[in-house]
């Protein structure tokens, strides 16, 4: 595998070259050793990563159609696991079962992310694979309310714990693993991949739900059908351990490693080896909070935006579709299908405009769209015609793919690489547990606590966005520079010889 090679550079001043990476250089020149040398450069393999963003991205589809099903089948599950009271307790009793998971995330995180931290991101991302597997394929096992009775919601309650202590480690692995592979002239581009697979999960699970629900009637749902989509979560997960498992590591754990090991003076006795290994997670915890402060809050304030947005359009809407407008459960699942298929085909077009021109423009137009167009888009689909609702779910769809497309490159930038994947795994879910998976029981609680006002998920959005707007203000920008702790990472040599020989003509900044 060709990560990590270099190439030989040549004297010659070549003024054109350094225009093109003039990102680069700056970001060079605030180091305290700016000059390039030869051995600095990864040249990495196009080939080596798309594999990496295939099984980075294949692991995200299924942990997003897992939760994904669960939305989509609130309501058949509220039944099955909660069948007393009426129908609105029914599905906040679901949706609070939905919320459970995200409780636990930030302890996965917190343990997941420092260990792929010391251990690797490609271990990591196996073990969490696994756990989310088991945990999905658990909940289309476990005997209904009426089988076991209040055993049966226990261990929804469980297996929904065990989605989310593993879901602690998918995102800020997965992120991490692409960034760290990708060019950096292309980070935003291979990234958009990572959110493809969430569009593609979210597909999958609305396509399958969609299907079952047109073939079976109420009552087989409600006995054996929605497990299905549960069930299918076994395969996957075998599929996407494979792919993960073929994989090196990240060009840059490895050489971070490698200055590790050559820093070491020795290896010390068995015990003294024991002790650090045992003190290293607190170490990384400590250093994460204690210097990484800063950008955890400003993770926390992107990912707070960005999850409620997408948890409200991607996971919620159907419901509201069905429960606040009257819409049936299949055309509801049927419009936000089509929706979600729009966004597939322009998310890699958005992550190419944000290695062109900037992460902070792309992000900024997503919280401005979802400020100043929710109102508009939730006025449409209450009128409910077919044509209206699609507009309004449109211009929603519109809004959250700006943010889609350039959050996974611009979120693994904020941080160093010996801490990178554990402080964004950290500052990502606690963002997550307390906006983003709340999101669908906060929106219901609201609309009921007003007494019916279904223009509540409008407003939250907005609250969101100016969080979001303000974070996004306060970012700095990262398109086309080097991951910081990380060296400068390019796709061809030719690129990595332009980089080196241009160095002749940079100036003073």
């Amino acid at each position: 595998m060709p990560t990590g090679s270099t190439t030989d550079a040549d004297s010659d001043q070549d003024p054109a070259a350094y225009k093109r990476h003039r990102a680069l250089f700056r970001a060079i020149s605030r180091r305290k050793n700016p000059r390039l040398r030869r051995t600095d450069i990864t040249v990495t393999d196009e080939k080596t990563v798309k594999r990496a963003v295939k099984a980075a991205a294949l692991g995200n589809a299924m942990e997003w159609f897992d939760f994904g099903i669960y939305s989509y089948l609130a309501v058949t599950i509220g039944k099955v696991f909660f069948p007393g009271g009426s129908g609105t307790v029914q599905l906040l009793s679901s949706f609070a079962t939905f919320a459970v998971a995200f409780l636990v995330r930030p302890i996965g995180g917190a343990y997941f992310g420092p260990l792929g931290d010391r251990i690797g991101r490609k271990k990591v991302l196996a073990l969490t694979m696994i756990l989310m597997s088991v945990g999905t394929l658990g909940i289309g096992l476990i005997p209904s309310y009426h089988t076991i009775g209040l055993f049966s919601p226990a261990l929804l309650i469980l297996f929904r714990l065990v989605q989310g202590f593993s879901t602690g480690g998918e995102y800020g692995g997965a992120s991490t693993f692409i960034a760290e592979y990708a060019p950096d002239k292309k980070r935003g581009y291979f990234g958009s991949f990572l959110e493809f697979g969430t569009l593609a999960g979210y597909i999958g699970a609305a396509g399958l739900v969609t299907v079952l629900t047109t073939l079976l009637d109420d009552s087989t749902m409600l006995d054996w059908g929605w497990r299905i989509p549960f069930l299918v979560a076994g395969p996957l997960g075998v599929i996407g351990l494979y792919l993960r498992l073929r994989l090196d590591e990240t060009p840059a754990f490895q050489k971070m490693e490698a200055q590790n090991t050559n820093a070491q003076p020795g290896a010390g006795t068995d015990s003294e080896f024991a002790n650090r290994s045992e003190s290293a997670p607190k170490q990384k915890l400590k250093e994460i909070f204690v210097q990484q402060w800063p950008m955890l809050l400003l993770c926390i304030g992107l990912v707070g935006a960005y999850n409620i947005t997408d948890y409200m359009l991607l996971s919620y809407m159907p419901t509201y579709l069905t429960d606040e407008l009257g819409y049936d459960q299949t055309h509801g699942l049927l419009i936000l299908l089509g929706v979600m298929a729009a966004l597939m085909l322009i998310i890699g077009r958005v992550g190419r405009l944000s290695d062109r021109y900037g992460r902070k423009p792309l992000l900024m137009a997503g919280m401005l769209g979802f400020f100043f167009l929710s109102i508009p888009s939730f006025l449409l689909v209450k009128q409910g015609s077919l044509a209206a609702v699609i507009a309004g779910m449109s211009m929603l769809g519109l809004s959250l793919v700006c943010l889609l497309g350039t959050m996974s490159a611009a979120l693994p930038a904020l941080f160093p690489t010996n801490v990178r994947f554990g402080s964004l795994s950290i500052g990502y879910n606690i963002s997550a547990s307390l906006f983003g998976g709340t999101t669908p029981l906060v929106i219901t609680a609201l609309i009921s606590a007003t007494g019916g006002n279904d223009m509540m998920p409008a407003y939250y959005s907005m609250a969101a966005a100016l969080v979001g707007i303000i974070a996004v203000s306060c970012m700095k920008e990262t398109a086309q520079q080097p991951l910081d702790g990380s060296p400068p990472s390019v796709g061809t040599h030719r690129e990595a010889k332009e980089l080196v020989s241009a160095q002749v003509t940079e100036p003073k900044f």
